[in-house]
């Protein structure tokens, strides 16, 4: 298969020094990092169900989010059901607000943040959800430079409601500059990370399954309110149940709830759990409604298409709709002729698994007329785990939404990724379960 032990002992000293992948107890900038999430056969929420947890006593729950412009005072209002603490931060490059709580229960329409174009006063939109364990966000887009004037939860008279309330006014660039922090640059100093557990003696391929977006990331919308961080975690709670049901692999999820996880957590979930497979799950959308069918994506340094850039620059763009600053690139050494051969023998892994799944799901489901696509996806950069993208439609699309909202249609399509999985596995040269290599250089 290519590379031997010994030479993949040499690939990790390369692969240590220059990935951006965090070791045990290191600080990071992200503090919605856990530790992989397995799934075994039996322990997955039922079909159609989207579960946010058990909520801990007390957590408010907002009913109503607002945006006016009142004498050129731009004003955001959330109505809560008790009181809240809030931090309020400008950050810069995108211009944006970020207003961090304890966790809220959102029972706000999301389109409530969708305020059209060219927004209300210098808000152009915001957004909010589940940011990390007992943490919510709401992230504000700016139109251009502002001040924060306000930002406090008070009570309102006669009863335990409370009301956020965010005012904002137009200023100039240099004061926005001075006010505004990168997202998250106060919290690398004090959020820490432990390593994941090790692995077991377990011989079954670990198979991670990745619903994205997420929490205060929602991703996609479209025709009938279909959103995409529920959709595809509906699917991926499916798909989950399908492939450790035969307990051939071990299966691990990103995540099981309405929580967020970054781009770079994803990878190192797959990375830690000693994937096999990773497979990440999304969902499109197109202002031209006749686009429908699903899209199966890989890695690669440069896109294969227009449209295969449109969506790996959409898809990139999680963290920072849900406040994070952009990881650091890994250094140019990881160029390095060992690195460079496992991740190539790697991307040549997904390539098969790419064509094995669009193969599959071609007998059960729709495919877009371009279905087998690349381009530099974040979520796919594990250099040692094969891995892939695949859109499940497009929400612009009715016929693809009502497919999507079907449990039938969900237990079908992921009835063909799970024989997909199977197929590529028995194709694979045993006995080694992950590309070589994969083992030394976690």
């Amino acid at each position: 298969m290519g590379i031997d032990r010994r030479a993949a002992s040499l690939i990790a000293a390369a692969a240590l020094a220059t990935a951006p992948v965090a070791p045990a107890s290191a600080s990071v900038r992200n503090p919605s990092w856990h530790p992989p999430i397995p799934v075994s056969s039996g322990a997955v929420p039922p079909s159609g169900s989207v579960s946010s947890g058990a909520l801990p006593a007390g957590v408010p729950v907002a009913v109503d989010a607002r945006v006016s412009v009142v004498g050129g005072v731009t004003r955001l209002v959330v109505d809560l059901g008790a009181r809240a603490a809030v931090q309020a931060a400008l950050t810069e490059a995108p211009d944006r607000l970020v207003l961090d709580l304890p966790e809220v229960n959102f029972q706000v329409d999301p389109a409530a943040g969708r305020l059209g174009p060219g927004g209300v006063g210098v808000i152009r939109g915001f957004r909010f959800g589940l940011f990390a364990p007992g943490r919510s966000r709401i992230v504000v887009d700016l139109g251009g430079p502002a001040a924060l004037r306000r930002a406090d939860v008070a009570s309102i008279a006669g009863g335990d409601a409370s009301r956020l309330t965010v005012e904002l006014v137009p200023t100039d660039r240099a004061a926005f500059h001075a006010a505004a922090r990168r997202p998250a640059q106060d919290e690398a100093a004090t959020v820490t990370v432990t390593a994941a557990p090790a692995p077991t003696a377990d011989p079954r391929p670990v198979v991670v399954i990745d619903p994205g977006h997420g929490g205060v990331d929602p991703g996609a919308s479209g025709v009938s309110g279909a959103v995409e961080k529920d959709v595809v975690l509906r699917f991926a709670t499916v798909l989950a149940a399908k492939l450790s049901a035969g307990d051939r692999y071990r299966v691990v999820m990103t995540r099981r709830d309405d929580s967020f996880v970054s781009l770079s957590d994803r990878v190192r979930v797959a990375r830690d759990s000693d994937a096999a497979l990773f497979i990440s799950v999304h969902a499109d959308t197109l202002s031209d409604g006749s686009v429908s069918g699903a899209t199966v994506y890989t890695a690669s340094d440069g896109a294969s298409d227009a449209e295969a850039a449109r969506v790996a620059a959409t898809e990139n763009q999680s963290d920072a709709a849900a406040g994070l600053d952009e990881a650091p690139k890994a250094s140019a050494d990881v160029s390095d002729i060992l690195f460079d051969l496992t991740r190539r023998e790697t991307r040549s892994y997904a390539h098969r698994f790419q064509r094995t799944l669009a193969g599959y799901w071609a007998k059960i489901a729709r495919l877009n007329h371009n279905p087998e696509r690349s381009a530099g996806f974040k979520v796919l950069q594990a250099p040692d785990v094969p891995s892939v993208l695949l859109e499940l439609g497009y929400l612009s699309s009715g016929q693809d939404v009502r497919s999507l909202e079907s449990p039938d249609w969900r237990a079908k399509a992921a009835d063909g990724v799970s024989a997909s999985v199977d197929a590529f596995f028995a194709g694979r040269e045993a006995p080694a379960p992950v590309p070589p290599g994969a083992a030394a250089m976690r």
